[in-house]
Formats: C-alpha cells, sequence, structure tokens
C-alpha cells in the first residue's frame, strides 16, 4: 500500500486499484480499519466505498471481511461525521447574507 492506493484481484482475474479513504484504529475492538474504493459507482450513481480490518504492521496485507453489527456501526459512525464535515465546509454560509441586510 503505497501512495494511497493498492491492487486487488477481482472474481474475474482482473487487478483493480483501489484509493485508501482512511485507516484508523479502533480501541472498541483493538482493530485496525481500512475504507477504501475502486471508483466504481452503484445503480443510483454514488461511488461505492468499502472496508476490511487489515494489520498495518504487515508488508501486504490482508483485507480480512468486517464480520460484526458493531464494527459497522462504527465504520458508519465515522463515515456519516466525515460527510456531514465535508458538506459544512463545501455548503455557502447562508447567514453572510442576513447579517449584511440588517
Amino acid at each position: 500500500m503505497e501512495n494511497n492506493t493498492f491492487k486487488v484481484i477481482n472474481e474475474e482475474g482482473r487487478e483493480i486499484v483501489c484509493d485508501i479513504l482512511f485507516t484508523f484504529d479502533s480501541e472498541e475492538t483493538n482493530k485496525s480499519y481500512i475504507v477504501y474504493t475502486d471508483n466504481t459507482k452503484d445503480e443510483a450513481g454514488n461511488i461505492q466505498v468499502f472496508a476490511s480490518i487489515y494489520d498495518p504492521k504487515q508488508e501486504n496485507p490482508r483485507l480480512d471481511p468486517i464480520e460484526t453489527e458493531q464494527e459497522w456501526k462504527i465504520i458508519e459512525t465515522i463515515l456519516n461525521t466525515l460527510q456531514e464535515e465535508i458538506k459544512k465546509k463545501t455548503a455557502p454560509n447562508s447567514n453572510e447574507g442576513d447579517k449584511d441586510a440588517q
């Protein structure tokens, strides 16, 4: 995993380059997680995001599936928080116009 990308082999045997969105360690589960995308889109046109358990100490870490609801909730919470932060940063500040009008 270098330059925030890594390669995987899909079911058809093709090499796919994935972009690492972020990694984190959970004190709750004592595991490390990687959240990434292969930049494909779902039926609604949203970029698909995946998450796996991994060991960052390994030279070529293996991606293991997330198996518990608790782990998915942790990842979902982080993704929702990040999405809200991005929305706040990119949304125009609607209160500024109100201040100028007064």
